[in-house]
């Protein structure tokens, strides 16, 4: 079984408390004792690497990359739209859908509008990185970069690219904890990194299943 927990998305306007933040949730599962493997969802997020440091002390993994931008839309093709306009603001599915919540109210521009040149007057577009073909969502986003004074792009993802990381990520983990064991401990996963299935489909087979992990818990 892959079980997700998500940690509150305001964090990302304090990326400082974020590596605490995932830090306790790791040790309140490891403690509830239901889960054999953790998997951080969250990328670096503007912590500085300091998220990694606590994953390498916490002893998990969490999934590459600098942001869930990239994560959507995998490396190369981020890469290409950051060189392509550095002063890009991205928006998700999620950002869009809280834009007010999180954008406008949690960085004070809603209270204080002078604050808008501040945070945003480097910007030149809005790229909605949209992971589902909703109308509305496009009309929202294109809302959202007119608070910003800014021109906006749909661009669509879709969520193949999270899938293909997230199955890559527990097979790691699986290989690693098997070849630390039962040498006789094979892995096998429906994975299709190609299409990325859906992760429910995600299992290990082994002649003794005694030794398999239990579960894995995904951090997001």
């Amino acid at each position: 079984m892959v079980a997700f927990e998500c940690l509150p998305a305001s964090l990302h306007n304090h990326p400082e408390r974020i590596p605490e933040a995932v830090r306790q949730r790791i040790r309140s599962t490891r403690a509830r004792n239901e889960f054999d493997t953790i998997l951080v969802g969250y990328m670096d997020c503007g912590t500085g690497g300091l998220l990694d440091k606590v994953c390498i002390e916490e002893g998990v993994n969490r999934l590459p990359g600098a942001h869930c931008y990239e994560l959507f839309s995998g490396s190369s093709r981020f890469t290409a739209w950051q060189d392509a306009e550095p002063g890009t603001f991205y928006l998700t599915d999620y950002l869009v859908k809280h834009f007010d919540r999180i954008v406008m109210q949690g960085l004070g521009i809603s209270k204080h509008p002078e604050l808008l040149q501040t945070y945003f007057g480097n910007y030149t577009r809005v790229l909605h990185l949209a992971q589902s073909n909703d109308p509305s969502l496009t009309e929202r986003a294109t809302i959202a970069a007119d608070q910003l004074g800014l021109p906006c792009k749909r661009v669509f993802t879709g969520l193949n690219e999270l899938n293909k990381q997230v199955f890559t990520g527990l097979n790691e983990l699986k290989t690693r904890i098997l070849d630390t064991g039962n040498n006789e401990l094979k892995t096998r996963s429906t994975c299709d990194t190609t299409t990325a299935k859906p992760v429910s489909e995600h299992y290990v087979t082994s002649r003794d299943t005694r030794r398999l992990p239990r579960n894995e818990k995904v951090r997001a």
